[in-house]
């Protein structure tokens, strides 16, 4: 520690010995090996508090490098997500529009059947006691036709299995 030989310790053990006196030596002794104890303690305590305080730096430093890599992949994510949901919104859009256009074009191109009343026209004014509701055919008011014209929905019920075994037999 201070660079001290085993000759320079002889010459230091005289003097103490010739200061010092023989009845006091050993209190003198023990009395400095005690301190030089607690300030070895001492100084690993420190020692360890300053590799302490060093990892937690080193964790901090860590600590701070993750949280900006996690938001920047919160703030890259959000961008994904916002392009996504814009391009899935025009997507909408355009087939919310394309759908009206081919809802107007159908109507604009079915010609109306003879007998029925056309969307656009007014209803002529008939008095209700001469009109029976067997003549008057019924409108169908989206695209100005009568039912009969419209597309049916096939249900194939009677081509489908029986749901039980017993229907089957009989």
């Amino acid at each position: 520690m201070f660079d001290i030989g085993f000759s320079e310790m002889v010459v230091i053990a005289i003097v103490a010995l010739i200061v010092i006196g023989p009845e006091r030596l050993p209190k003198v002794a023990r009395t400095l090996g005690h301190l030089f104890g607690r300030m070895q303690r001492y100084v690993n305590d420190v020692k360890s508090d300053i590799s302490r305080e060093m990892e937690l730096d080193e964790l901090r430093k860590l600590q701070a490098t993750v949280e900006d890599a996690a938001r920047a992949i919160e703030t890259s994510v959000r961008t994904e997500v916002s392009s996504a949901e814009s391009a899935l919104n025009k997507v909408a859009a355009e087939a919310s529009v394309t759908a009206e256009l081919q809802a107007v074009a159908s109507a604009v191109e079915a010609p109306p059947l003879a007998g029925t009343v056309a969307a656009a026209e007014p209803p002529a004014a008939i008095p209700p006691s001469s009109v029976t509701a067997a003549e008057t055919p019924p409108v169908n008011a989206t695209v100005g036709t009568a039912p009969a014209a419209a597309p049916q929905l096939e249900l194939g019920l009677e081509s489908a299995p029986p749901a039980h075994p017993a229907q089957k037999r009989a």
